[in-house]
């Protein structure tokens, strides 16, 4: 039953939710209203067990006695009357409660209630965002992957302990993406799990094939082989242990398959093309240049916001971020932007008007050409890698359907202020900007001969705990 059920909420899954916390926050609600209806559907099917549970005890009585009189037993007619209705009407009654399965009403329910977006349910892509937002932050942070496991960021106990399915679950995402690296350490971490559950969360065999292909991924073959060869003993029908004993074993020489194991290579794989990888994720820790007192008198912005009209304004408009394609001209989401994000007009209400004359009158900048009031919302561990704000020559279009050209400067607001991480970072000066309620940054994206200033490639670091707007 479980499985059907989980099968069933699949079909209307809703993607995209793990891009922002205000789609997170409503998923509380599901569950909430979930719980009564599974509870509901308990009570009925124990309504209905309990009375298969009568009648089973009523036959095995009436079935005793007449074991016990014997052959005689239905000679009496009254006794053959009741033991031919036991296995006629009666019996219907029985197959009808068994038949009687309450789930398919109770999912009907549940499914109602999604189609008119009373609730909002995650998919699985919302769970693959989810493992990766962990791996992300593991990474940018430099988190240990037992602390993870157990619950703690950063010393502090913060979440529940993961058991060996919950971890699993990590390791595969990051198998999924091609993320050896982080599959390795993950699924160890399963597996070292496995051994303190009783009941198993999990079975033992699921763990040793993926972490041994992570093994031999990361250049581990001796100890892919190994796993391997555990794996076949405790299955021995798995439909892949025994080719891949073989596979292994054609990777290795003789002399390689003798002697002790060789200590794990786990190397992290730089693929994303970001060359200043390293200098970004040491600005998103604090490891930067200090700004100076006079150049952190000037961050404070005056204008404050104490009642929160521009998020109700932009909750039901948030969609996910995207990205141009500097190739198409096409804009996309991309794995390097995780958050939502509206575009407020001034004429949707007195606020926003509001807001962008006081931009204007703060910046000397003429608003007739500035672009929406963009509200952004950033989810599980949502970030933005380093990116130009300003279009660079050779992105003709980037801003065609505007009209109005390059983009000559960027003003951001901060409306909240998360727990851990968030920081604006700026690679080229060295300095990290973490987020604090009405603070605003300001820079111009462009010089004055309209050259893009490449000093201001920019980053919004991961989220590590809290909520960012």
């Amino acid at each position: 039953m479980r499985l059907f059920l989980c099968l069933a909420c699949l079909g209307l899954a809703q993607a995209d939710l793990f891009t922002a916390i205000a789609d997170l926050q409503t998923m509380l609600g599901a569950e909430k209203n979930i719980v009564p209806v599974v509870k509901e559907y308990i009570a009925a099917e124990q309504e209905r067990l309990d009375h298969l549970k009568k009648f089973a005890e009523e036959y095995v009585t009436r079935n005793s006695e007449a074991q016990e009189t014997g052959p005689e037993f239905v000679t009496n007619p009254i006794n053959a009357f009741l033991l031919i209705k036991r296995l006629t009407s009666e019996w219907r009654q029985v197959e009808d409660t068994m038949r009687n399965n309450n789930a398919d009403r109770f999912i009907k329910n549940i499914t109602a209630r999604r189609e008119g977006n009373e609730v909002k349910f995650p998919g699985e892509e919302d769970l693959s965002g989810a493992a990766i937002a962990l791996l992300r932050l593991q990474d940018v942070y430099k988190l240990e992957t037992h602390d993870l496991a157990n619950g703690y960021i950063r010393g502090e106990k913060v979440g529940h302990r993961l058991n060996a399915h919950d971890i699993f679950e990590v390791g595969r995402a990051a198998y999924n993406a091609k993320d050896y690296y982080h599959c390795l350490m993950w699924m160890q971490e399963a597996l070292n799990r496995l051994e303190n559950e009783h009941p198993p969360s999990i079975a033992e065999a699921e763990i040793l094939e993926y972490l041994a292909y992570s093994l031999y991924q990361q250049g581990n073959v001796r100890r892919a082989l190994s796993m391997t060869k555990r794996l076949f003993a405790i299955a021995p029908h798995h439909p892949r242990a025994r080719g891949n004993i073989k596979w292994y074993e054609d990777k290795l020489d003789g002399k390689e398959k003798e002697g002790e194991l060789p200590a794990v290579v786990n190397k992290r794989v730089e693929w994303d093309g970001i060359p200043e990888r390293d200098a970004y994720e040491a600005l998103c820790r604090g490891e930067e240049t200090p700004l100076t007192p006079t150049q952190i008198r000037k961050l404070y912005c005056y204008l404050k916001m104490d009642r929160p009209f521009l998020r109700k304004l932009a909750k039901p408009k948030l969609k996910r971020a995207t990205v141009q394609n500097a190739i198409t001209g096409e804009l996309e989401h991309a794995s390097y932007r995780i958050s939502k994000s509206a575009w407020l007009k001034e004429h949707e209400h007195e606020v926003v008007a509001r807001v962008n004359r006081r931009i204007g009158d703060m910046t000397n900048l003429n608003q007739d050409t500035s672009e929406d009031l963009q509200i952004a919302n950033y989810g599980l561990g949502g970030h933005y890698d380093p990116h130009y704000d300003f279009a660079r020559k050779e992105e003709k279009n980037a801003f065609k359907s505007l009209g109005t050209g390059n983009r000559i400067a960027t003003v951001l607001f901060y409306m909240s202020q998360p727990e851990l991480g968030g920081a604006t970072v700026f690679n080229k000066l060295g300095n990290a900007l973490f987020p604090s309620v009405h603070d605003a940054l300001f820079w111009y994206n462009l010089k004055r001969n309209g050259d893009g200033d490449l000093r201001t490639r920019h980053a919004a670091c991961p989220v590590l705990l809290g909520v960012k707007w």
